[in-house]
């Protein structure tokens, strides 16, 4: 019985707010002056995200678009060796198939060595 009484006032109250609310918001006044906050706030964003990378420069130290360009380079070299590993891995089983030794065997040699 309480349920129910307060989910009824619930779902008036909710009417009634998305109601008011659905006006408010396509209210051209609120949307051009909420546009403009939120162009201001862009603006802002970006002058301190220069002002951030020059103060990073200035010391000398990588700023984020160096940090990123470096990890794009270690990704493409990352995949260059993993697609070198696989070609020597192919080599390597042709070259023991021709030969007829076992695949895998080292030969008594010791990579550490």
């Amino acid at each position: 019985m309480l349920w129910e009484t307060w989910k009824k006032g619930f779902d008036a109250w909710e009417n009634t707010t998305a109601k008011y609310m659905e006006s408010v918001l396509k209210n051209p006044m609120v949307l051009g002056s909420s546009g403009a906050m939120l162009t201001a706030a862009m603006k802002g964003k970006a002058a301190y995200e220069k002002a951030a990378a020059n103060w990073w420069s200035a010391w000398g130290l990588p700023t984020r678009h160096d940090q990123e360009r470096s990890l794009h380079v270690l990704n493409k070299l990352e995949s260059r060796i993993l697609d070198l590993e696989e070609k020597l891995a192919e080599l390597a089983d042709q070259g023991a198939d021709q030969k007829g030794a076992p695949r895998g065997k080292n030969k008594g040699h010791d990579a550490r060595s």
